[in-house]
């Protein structure tokens, strides 16, 4: 086993699945049955969701909105994600403990760090829900700051490409894909893999991050367990 506690990283819209908005329940399935097979490794996992499958932050100003009263609401749509993703892992018999940025106290524990390190050393599923507490930061610095803080191996940030390319492999046939790559080539390159404020608190902490498809059937368990998946971020090359 290559990673010993890791912070995964999903996005809001991959819960869609399908979809054109909401939860797709057999994508949540398809989640819940690749954390159980790394839990199974005894791997301590933290995971930090986004909530653009119900309402991203970012469309407040378009709608008129307040931008910060919008980062909010981007923010409770994490908690619901996250409440669903805490439902169907408890489903299949995993412990979990739902932390929120800000105090919601019926249904999530305020994040404390201590607490945090200690629910990961007892087995328990971690999930991190309404971002920093804080707004204008997305959810990818949220994971950023929340590996570091419970000081995790690595950060696994699950997509729908099986990595980082030279340019969207969507849209661009010729896009070649990174085995590995370094934070400052990122930069330079402009290469859209987290927010910049994420990918320098991964650099400053020396931190790697690690960019897969989760949507490919045992790609995490293969990434805990060493295998070449996806494209390694790290300080060097």
């Amino acid at each position: 086993m290559k990673y010993k506690r890791i912070l995964l990283k999903l996005s809001g819209e991959a819960l869609m699945g399908n979809q054109q908005f909401g939860i797709d329940p057999h994508r949540l399935e398809q989640y819940a049955q690749e954390v159980k097979r790394v839990k199974e490794l005894g791997v301590e996992l933290a995971i930090v969701i986004g909530g653009g499958n119900i309402y991203r932050g970012i469309q407040a100003e378009r709608t008129g909105i307040d931008r910060v009263q919008g980062d909010y609401m981007g923010m409770l749509a994490t908690v619901i994600n996250a409440m669903a993703l805490q439902s169907i892992l408890e489903k299949h018999g995993i412990y979990t403990r739902l932390m929120s940025g800000f105090k919601i106290e019926q249904v999530c524990e305020p994040f404390i760090r201590r607490r945090a390190v200690r629910h990961l050393e007892k087995g328990r599923v971690v999930i991190f829900g309404a971002g920093i507490g804080n707004p204008y930061f997305t959810t990818d610095s949220t994971a950023s700051l929340r590996a570091i803080e419970i000081e995790a191996d690595v950060v696994l940030k699950g997509t729908r490409v099986d990595g980082v390319y030279t340019a969207d492999p969507e849209k661009d046939p010729t896009a070649e894909r990174y085995s590995n790559i370094s934070f400052q080539e990122v930069f330079e390159k402009g290469l859209s893999v987290m927010d910049m404020t994420a990918i320098t608190l991964c650099q400053e902490n020396n931190l790697p991050i690690i960019v897969f498809d989760m949507n490919k059937p045992g790609n995490l368990y293969n990434l805990v367990v060493g295998e070449d998946v996806g494209t390694l971020i790290t300080a060097k090359k």
